[in-house]
């Protein structure tokens, strides 16, 4: 086979990746509501890299998740897969919302990217950016320089309501106050979350969403994971490195980051054929949580392939007992 050949991830990745976030899911379900964020986490972290470890693939974890909170994590650099080809880049969050599903709160989900060797980008030592992310119609509208409540009269205009009827979602941080303020002067609305905006960039994208504009400050891998499920969706996702000091900031530029380039979600995730899924843990406006159900579990995947545009909502059923064998315990305990 050429080897130009062996470098395409194949088509099957997509459905491989589901069991991946499935697994995931189900283990950390077992912690919701238990105020244990880390085992959670460890979980998740430890399904996933169970089941990517049989996955026929050379791949690579070049975005991994928990290096600004030191909570177990794929971390980047780990091979993943059997070694044979396909050659692909991974990002991984096992657990977004971490402290959603220790407290059993809405939307927590697993998460996984892949996308061809080299394509994803590398943030450096910044783990936090500024973004704003918005749904096709409004895409060209975007604009992370021109003052937000321009934008959200703008938005109102093409979507032919006034500025009350856009909504905005963004976390619920101090250094979001002024923002707020912002937008609520404007006459906008706000849905505040207090974790996941990869959950709320696909409310910013999704049509079955009444949510608008994702905008705020929030993690870098996020922001990579999520303009690989928007290289399917479609919409746009813009982003800005934002250093939380000094010495991070000059850590970015003696490491050759612009700070102030404006990142699209081709900028962060520029492959051709890009495979995202995410498989709710707890219900939420995206997708359901895991469910138990009898001897058995459910759960609800979205799953992507770029090449292809498709998107699928996958609803599965998990037999408990089988299921100590993919996630290495019991489901339930």
């Amino acid at each position: 086979m050429p080897e130009s050949s062996q470098a395409k991830p194949d088509r099957n990745l997509a459905l491989e990746l589901v069991r991946v976030t499935e697994a995931a899911a189900l283990a950390s379900a077992r912690w919701v509501g238990r105020g244990d964020k880390l085992a959670a986490d460890g979980a998740a972290v430890d399904a996933m890299r169970f089941v990517l470890d049989s996955v026929s693939m050379d791949g690579v974890v070049v975005i991994g998740e928990g290096e600004k909170d030191e909570a177990p994590m794929l971390f980047n650099g780990e091979q993943i897969g059997d070694g044979t080809p396909p050659v692909v880049d991974i990002a991984v969050d096992p657990l977004e919302g971490t402290t959603l599903c220790a407290l059993g709160m809405p939307s927590a989900l697993s998460v996984i990217a892949l996308a061809e060797r080299g394509s994803m980008f590398d943030p450096g030592p910044c783990v936090y950016m500024e973004k704003m992310a918005g749904g096709e119609e409004i895409a060209d509208l975007l604009d992370l320089d021109r003052p937000l409540p321009e934008t959200l009269k703008l938005i109102a205009e093409r979507k032919g309501g006034s500025v009350g009827d856009v909504i905005v979602v963004m976390l619920d941080r101090p250094r979001h106050q002024e923002a707020m303020r912002e937008v609520r002067e404007a006459g906008a609305r706000i849905r505040l979350i207090t974790d996941g905006d990869v959950s709320g960039t696909l409310l910013a994208v999704s049509e079955r969403s009444p949510v608008d504009l994702l905008w705020g400050i929030g993690g870098t891998p996020e922001g990579v994971l999520s303009a690989a499920a928007l290289k399917s969706m479609g919409g746009q996702l813009l982003g800005r490195l934002w250093p939380r000091d000094d010495g991070e900031r000059q850590a970015a530029i003696d490491g050759g980051c612009d700070l102030d380039q404006i990142l699209t979600a081709d900028d962060l995730c520029s492959g051709e054929d890009v495979f995202f899924s995410a498989t709710g843990v707890t219900d939420g406006d995206v997708l359901q949580g895991v469910r138990y159900r009898g001897p058995g579990a459910t759960t609800e995947s979205l799953v992507m392939r770029s090449r292809s545009g498709t998107v699928r909502r996958v609803h599965a059923r998990h037999d408990r007992s089988k299921l100590r064998n993919v996630i290495g315990g019991d489901p339930y305990g």
